[in-house]
């Protein structure tokens, strides 16, 4: 055990919880957003707070950091931490904005598909930041998302598969690989955030 001379500022653990609470409302803007009948204006705007509210978490997260003498675990994992949680969120914010910029009505399943992964990662990314404080019953959490992330891989090359079969005209290629694209980085930040908090586990074992 690491002897501390210092109280330890804890705080860092319900801001991660948070932002990761932060992330499973994104997310279920992008199931609304894919859905029929959807009030695709109000939902990209509800994205851009979000994008906006997760924003201030970072900067938040990254002041108590410069501010900290003890940090309950490696600066540099607070930093890689936080830096992933907010890559996920621009990603999904950016596939929002896409969509409705480009005004893309009819969706490949494969995008459907690829938001339920985002979904699932979300869900279990915030039941897994509490459980940081503990350091306990971590290892279920990273196994799935690197599962979830390897099923978005082959989903995503699926995608593009299907994207350059010349079922659609090139304008609308190029529009839906924007979309496709920003969900797959959204799936692999998920994946860092995975990765670092197996990183910190195996150090504060």
């Amino acid at each position: 055990m690491r002897l501390r001379l210092t109280p330890r500022d804890d705080s860092y653990y319900e801001m991660f919880a948070d932002f990761a609470n932060e992330l499973v409302v994104a997310s279920g803007l992008l199931v609304e957003l894919i859905s029929e009948d959807a009030d695709r204006e109000a939902i990209v705007e509800k994205m851009r707070q979000c994008e906006q509210t997760g924003d201030e978490r970072t900067h938040a997260i990254m002041r108590r950091l410069n501010g900290s003498l003890v940090t309950p675990f490696d600066r540099e994992d607070i930093y890689r931490l936080t830096s992933s949680l907010d890559d996920v969120m621009d990603s999904m914010e950016a596939a929002v904005d896409f969509i409705g910029l480009y005004q893309l009505e009819r969706l490949p399943k494969g995008i459907i598909d690829q938001v339920g992964i985002l979904e699932r990662a979300a869900e279990l990314t915030a039941q897994a930041m509490p459980r940081l404080r503990s350091m306990r019953n971590l290892s279920s959490y990273w196994i799935e998302i690197n599962r979830l992330e390897n099923q978005a891989d082959h989903i995503y090359r699926r995608l593009l598969a299907h994207l350059f079969s010349g079922a659609y005209d090139a304008l609308t290629v190029l529009k839906l690989k924007d979309v496709v694209d920003q969900l797959e980085a959204a799936a692999d930040a998920f994946e860092h955030v995975a990765n670092t908090v197996e990183s910190i586990a195996v150090k504060e074992a």
